[in-house]
């Protein structure tokens, strides 16, 4: 006979800790980029081997901490 795993009709979270990672989380949003940009970002990521979402993250992040303006110009 197997053994088996039954659920419990409750749990008991009094005494469970908050995710540390919580904050690092990532948001899911929507965005309209030109063809021409996400091709860039789809080429690096061939070349490197990292997924084009992730290189678009690192770039807009590496912008954001080092308060990187940008010239409409």
């Amino acid at each position: 006979m197997k053994d088996e795993i039954t659920m419990q009709k409750e749990y008991d979270f009094s005494k469970g800790i908050k995710n540390p990672y919580t904050k690092k989380t990532k948001a899911q949003i929507t965005i309209n980029l030109n063809v021409e940009t996400i091709d860039y970002f789809k080429n690096m990521a061939a070349e490197t081997g990292v997924p084009y979402q992730t290189i678009i993250n690192l770039y807009l992040t590496d912008c954001a901490r080092n308060q990187r303006k940008i010239s409409f110009e």
